[in-house]
């Protein structure tokens, strides 16, 4: 590897060197790959943005390159791209555009548009075509049935953070790796339970990877949240509800109380009913909110996804009193910072105790976090003394839909 002028050149192959080239780009990052190379490309970053450890000073044409906290990985490594498995030439719900992406759920900042093709679990697959459109090519396979990819062998698993999600299981000449994508190991009637799944390295989501972050039953929750909306219904105003449009509003309204009055939801809540109902997920009825319609809902609860807290469409609830349901909602200050009347501390993510309890039960003996405050963790299960660390690429950030 040489370093000049802030760069280090990497010697890899010319198909990943391009795919780091494009993930890097549309980062805003300069990144070039050497013209007239048959074989071999080199590819440049600005260094030391980018961590990087080389098997050997000699290369052949099959090299593949790891980034995963600067060691060399046989099964996935963390590109600008995304996780990526050589062995079968795919990606881990990639970024950018490429030709072969595992999707672990349907939330935007995970199931992103623009591959060529697409693989997920069957529940998921319904929701992939609604948000990815008809023209997306997408497959599906049920939750444990084995793909061969290439030379890799991989399978779903749930990781119970909405309907359909999933765990990628990733196996290459018997090492076996886990890709979390979001997950959690708690109750929670609207999707499939959370199945451990043994490997040699896991790669967690620890969004919420502080001990701070401790959830109560979801039982409880929705009991605090029918108080409150009874309350309201008493002093004839709306209860708003704010929670993400797929996954978290369906599982808000698996735990109301039809009997204290009417149910609404926002159309962006609304549109994924049937899904969730055709997959057998008990839900009670609920009316979509139509623009313009004149409607007394003074003693009405409305399911809003959070985008539209401040707009037009939330005003138009006059005296209405706001809520927002998020594992965020465990400390006080986002709820001072968005003017709500309550919070309901109710997560789709694990909190620091199911990471730790999901982490053990893997069995893994290196761990790699994502999302959140991974440092914080890595260092707790160092104390365990288990390699955990965290993972630093652009593609692991965390948008705007995160199903908190």
């Amino acid at each position: 590897m040489k370093r000049g002028n802030s760069l280090a050149f990497i010697p890899c192959t010319k198909p990943l060197a391009t795919s780091f080239v494009k993930g890097w780009k549309a980062f805003g990052k300069r990144g070039f790959l050497t013209k007239k190379i048959p074989f071999r490309a080199k590819v440049a970053f600005p260094y030391p943005e980018v961590r990087i450890t080389l098997p050997s000073p000699h290369f052949s044409t099959n090299t593949g390159l790891s980034i995963i906290s600067g060691e060399l990985s046989e099964v996935l490594c963390n590109t600008p791209l995304g996780l990526y498995c050589q062995a079968g030439d795919f990606y881990v719900d990639p970024k950018g555009s490429v030709e072969r992406a595992l999707v672990t759920h349907a939330h935007s900042d995970h199931a992103r548009p623009g591959h060529e093709s697409y693989l997920c679990s069957s529940p998921s697959l319904p929701l992939l075509q609604l948000r990815l459109g008809k023209k997306a090519r997408i497959e599906s396979i049920p939750f444990g049935e084995k793909r061969k990819i290439g030379k890799a062998q991989v399978s779903f698993h749930p990781a119970g953070h909405i309907l359909g999600s999933a765990q990628v299981r990733v196996e290459v000449a018997g090492r076996v790796f886990v890709a979390s994508g979001d997950y959690k190991p708690d109750n929670d009637r609207t999707c499939e339970e959370f199945e451990v799944v043994k490997c040699d390295r896991f790669i967690s989501e620890c969004t919420f990877g502080l001990p701070v972050y401790r959830w109560k039953s979801e039982e409880s929750v929705f009991e605090e949240m029918n108080r409150w909306w009874h309350k309201n219904t008493l002093e004839r105003k709306p209860s708003l509800i704010f929670a993400y449009s797929l996954g978290k509003a369906q599982r808000v309204l698996s735990g109301l109380d039809p009997q204290i009055g009417p149910i609404h939801l926002h159309p962006a809540a609304y549109s994924f009913l049937e899904h969730y109902r055709a997959a057998g997920v008990s839900l009670p009825r609920a009316r979509k909110i139509v623009k313009g319609e004149s409607i007394d809902h003074s003693h009405s609860v409305i399911i809003a996804p959070p985008a539209v807290e401040d707009s037009g469409w939330t005003k138009s609830f006059k005296g209405c009193k706001k809520s927002m349901a998020s594992g965020w909602m465990t400390i006080r200050g986002p709820r001072r910072r968005q003017n709500l009347d309550q919070g309901f501390v109710l997560s789709d993510h694990a909190d620091w105790n199911g990471l730790l309890r999901v982490i053990k039960a893997t069995g893994a003996e290196s761990v790699r976090l994502t999302h959140g405050n991974g440092d914080a963790l890595a260092r707790y299960l160092g104390e365990m003394g288990i390699d955990g660390q965290t993972l630093e690429n652009p593609s692991m950030a965390k948008g705007p839909e995160q199903g908190t």
